[in-house]
This record gives C-alpha cells, structure tokens and sequence, in this order.
C-alpha cells in the first residue's frame, strides 16, 4: 500500500469504533497544533484533534492517550508543558524522555498499518540536535511493549488497525529498525 491509499478517515472511524462507546472519546481532524480537550460544558465528549489530516499526526496523537490514566485524560493536552521548536539542550532532553513511550507506540501501530514511521525530534530550529540517542530509546521501549505487552487501549486499536490493513497480527520486530525511522 502507498502512503496515497493511506487516508485519516479509516483512523478516525477505526478509534471511534473502538473507544467512543466505552470511553466517550473521539479522533477529530484538527487543524494547525494537535491537543486533547477533555469534555466540559461546551463538549460532551473528549476530543483528541489531530493536525492536518496528517495521518502519523493521528497516530501521534492516540498513542498519547493511550499511555494517559484517568485522571489525565481529564486535563487539557492530559495536564504536559509543551515547549515550541527552539527548545535549548535541557528542554530537548525533557521532551525527548517524555516522548519516548508515545512514539514508541506510534511506530507499533504504523507498523500495523504497513505505514512509515519517523521518529520526531519535533525541534527543526536546533540543528545540534542528535537524534540518534532518541530513535535507540524508542527501539528500546518498542522491545519492552513487544515483550510485556501494549497498554490494553493501544492493543486494542492495534489489532484494529492490524486487521483493518490485513498485517501481521502479532509485533514482528523484524520489523522494526533504527535505522528507516
């Protein structure tokens, strides 16, 4: 399948058919910046808006609140600083520790999805960055989640996805590699 074939509806109406009945929480194109708005009295329902239409952005984006509890998932963006492109060397490797697990979840369900992943320093402005250090840290936690299992929401959709796109049903970790992400 080519990344043309690949398109953000099938995402949107696998997640909600897999989590708006049991967890009144939707995958919603967004626009510009991605964010997860938990319900209110404006909303009903909980939002996780994802950018562009992109479809690694809906990935993205998932796999964050796929790792979030509860009481997260009732926080605007599950209650994390974020800082913008331009981040100094500390800020980069705060963000870099926080993103570790959801971008190693990312690169599952891309999988899945027989869909490339990239590994995102997310800080274009910093042209002495080493992403190398980063793509190994998520390798790594990819062997974890292949060895103890996916959060059970991320399995779920996984196998969603997996079965959505006809791929393998189990984590092949020949599969994965630091060095195509």
């Amino acid at each position: 399948m080519s990344c043309s074939q690949y398109h953000y509806q099938d995402l949107i109406n696998l997640f909600n058919q897999c989590f708006a009945k049991t967890h009144n929480t939707y995958l919603i194109k967004g626009d510009d910046e991605p964010i997860y708005l938990p319900s209110d009295e404006r909303r009903t329902y909980h939002g996780i808006y994802f950018a562009y239409g992109y479809f690694s952005s809906a990935l993205h984006e998932c796999a964050h609140w796929f790792i979030a509890g509860e009481q997260r998932r009732q926080q605007i963006d599950y209650g994390y600083w974020y800082e913008p492109d331009g981040r100094t060397k500390v800020q980069q490797q705060l963000f870099e520790k926080v993103e570790v697990k959801p971008q190693a979840i990312e690169w599952i369900l891309s999988v899945a999805a027989g869909y490339p992943f990239k590994v995102s320093v997310d800080n274009l402005n910093n042209e002495d960055i080493n992403p190398q250090p980063f793509k190994q840290a998520i390798y790594q936690q990819v062997l974890v989640y292949a060895q103890c299992g996916l959060p059970a929401r991320a399995e779920r959709f996984r196998q969603a996805i997996s079965q959505f796109y006809n791929t393998e049903k189990t984590i092949n970790l020949t599969l994965f590699s630091t060095e195509h992400c």
